[in-house]
């Protein structure tokens, strides 16, 4: 369906390799739209670092996230996407079509989807920055592993602190799950069976004031909300599992961004501007779930063909 005629290099760009980005890869190849995708790091993002997808549908036993997104890649490359590996650090209005500038050079589109996901948002205490990688982590199942038979704290209390903490305890890990709010925000499943399990202390207004050690975590500084007390637990590792912030660094002075930096878009994702799509968590009122996000992708993909269709009539 690709007009050589045009200037652009493809009809549509994807920016993010996560389940968004890839799904809105899929659908637009599906439409017979020339596509490119670009991700710097190969494909599947965070859903890389999942042990296991338990509420994705059609998969009453769970998949595992290193299996489900190399699947989704081989579909999107035997659907005619192109593959690019490279990091996205501009994306602009260039005439009536879009540039996307990456590190490797630049391609431009028709139309473009950005997937680019989020990442985690950090705690920032005194010792975070010290000991990342020296304990800290964001990752059970890359370095949950290391730490069989030990106590390590899991800050947070939404679905990826609980998906954290259950993924720690298969591993054989002990936790100490900190949270400051009164109750935990993810979902039931995840709070009941953390609840239930003997390798878990789950501690309430609660938050974690310093990470301690000397060249690796030996344990955190821990202030009680409720009375203002403070208390040291030694842990081997502190797992930061409190939210994720947007990766939209790329489209800063272009588009109007959220309070949370996330891009608005309508329920076509379609943005502000016209050629301009978003999907994932990168957008504003995303749930925030691998099949919300696959569900962003596939309607992004269709939106961006229809768009593509009325400026060619």
């Amino acid at each position: 369906m690709h007009d050589a005629s045009r200037l652009a290099d493809h009809e549509i760009a994807v920016a993010g390799g996560g389940l968004a980005g890839l799904t809105a890869a899929l659908f637009s190849t599906r439409q017979g739209r020339s596509c490119v995708l670009l991700d710097p790091l190969g494909m599947g993002g965070a859903l890389l670092n999942t042990q296991q997808v338990e509420d994705f549908p059609g998969f009453p036993e769970g998949v595992a996230g290193f299996d489900l997104g190399p699947r989704l890649q081989q579909q999107v490359a035997e659907a005619g996407c192109v593959f690019e590996t490279a990091e996205v650090s501009r994306i602009e209005p260039h005439g009536g079509d879009w540039a996307v500038t990456t590190d490797s050079g630049k391609t431009t589109a028709d139309a473009v989807i950005v997937a680019t996901g989020s990442r985690p948002r950090r705690l920032s205490v005194p010792g975070e920055d010290a000991l990342h990688g020296k304990g800290v982590s964001t990752c059970a199942s890359c370095d949950g592993p290391l730490y069989r038979e030990q106590l390590v704290a899991v800050c947070g209390g939404g679905d990826s602190a609980l998906i954290e903490t259950l993924e720690l305890v298969l591993l054989h890990v002990r936790v100490l799950l900190v949270h400051p709010e009164e109750v935990l925000d993810g979902q039931e499943t995840y709070r009941r069976r953390v609840a239930e399990s003997p390798q878990v202390e789950i501690r309430q207004r609660a938050a974690v004031e310093e990470i301690l050690g000397d060249g690796r975590v030996e344990g955190i500084r821990i202030s009680d909300l409720a009375t203002g007390e403070s208390s040291t637990v030694p842990v081997a590792a502190v797992f930061v599992n409190v939210g994720r912030l947007p990766n939209t660094a790329m489209l800063e002075g272009v588009l109007a961004l959220g309070e949370d930096g996330r891009i608005p878009t309508d329920i076509w994702m379609r943005t502000e501007l016209p050629g301009l799509f978003a999907a994932g968590d990168v957008r504003a009122d995303s749930a925030g779930q691998a099949i919300s996000a696959a569900g962003d992708g596939a309607t992004a993909a269709v939106a961006a063909h229809r768009y593509l269709a009325g400026r060619a009539q």
